[in-house]
């Protein structure tokens, strides 16, 4: 895809570290598009559920929280991960592939990392979920919005950067790259050049190793497809639903 040609002056920040979201809301978000990444795996899950027919995404950044969310919408599906594994007393975990056949469900999801990034957005402008497999529905979406400011926000994996959102982060960044670019989306669009392709990156990630000793090679080969989705989901009220905007 070609670059997208940037006619404002549009800054393109990313965080890259987990330790940086309790400080977002000091970067400027108020007039930012946030674009959230946990590609392994919570938000490319959560795009697939969307895609296929999920009607709401509750993040929780709590195994608490997300119990006293069930009392409040008692339909809901819970769903998540710690370390990996899915909580006990929960339906699902966080494989994409768990959500294939959830049409129509509320699912109440928290992960390791992924909600909690989700929820340090709160008070963004817009909030995005990303993916590389909606990676250019991604770029669209924010050509047409033409923000202020756009930030990539990584996950991390626990109280670490994650390679492979810190290379989804690059690969949104290289499409702005005629906007004025922080030194962290510089750094971010540094590590997406330092790999070749997702495919690459993820595999060579602490998770994506992690998943492979795991025999959850269908995650990552799921989850490192670029740009096969159009659907977006987009977080209103700590309510993640589709974006149903035409570009």
């Amino acid at each position: 895809m070609a670059r997208v040609a940037i006619t404002h002056p549009m800054i393109v920040d990313a965080v890259i570290h987990p330790a940086e979201l309790p400080h977002l809301a000091h970067r400027g978000i108020a007039e930012a598009v946030c674009v959230v990444f946990d590609i392994l795996r919570a938000t490319s899950t959560m795009v697939t559920a969307l895609e296929h027919g999920v009607e709401k995404i509750i993040p929780a950044a709590s195994i608490e929280e997300a119990l006293l969310l069930k009392q409040r919408y008692p339909h809901a599906v819970l769903g998540g991960e710690r370390h990996g594994d899915k909580i006990a007393g929960f339906q699902l975990g966080n494989s994409p592939l768990e959500y294939l056949d959830q049409r129509g469900a509320t699912i109440i999801s928290t992960t390791t990392n992924g909600t909690i990034a989700l929820k340090a957005c709160v008070g963004a402008s817009v909030v995005l979920v990303g993916a590389i497999l909606n990676l250019n529905a991604l770029i669209k979406a924010i050509n047409s919005l033409s923000p202020a400011r756009l930030v990539a926000v990584c996950s991390g994996t626990g109280h670490g950067p994650a390679l492979e959102d810190v290379w989804a982060a690059g690969a949104l960044v290289e499409h702005f790259q005629t906007a004025r670019c922080t030194d962290a989306a510089s750094i971010a669009l540094a590590v997406c050049k330092s790999h070749p392709n997702a495919a690459e990156a993820l595999r060579a990630s602490k998770n994506g190793r992690a998943l492979q000793s795991r025999d959850k090679l269908k995650d990552i080969e799921w989850a490192e497809r670029p740009s096969v989705l159009e659907t977006i989901g987009i977080m209103r009220a700590g309510v993640i639903r589709k974006w149903e905007r035409d570009f």
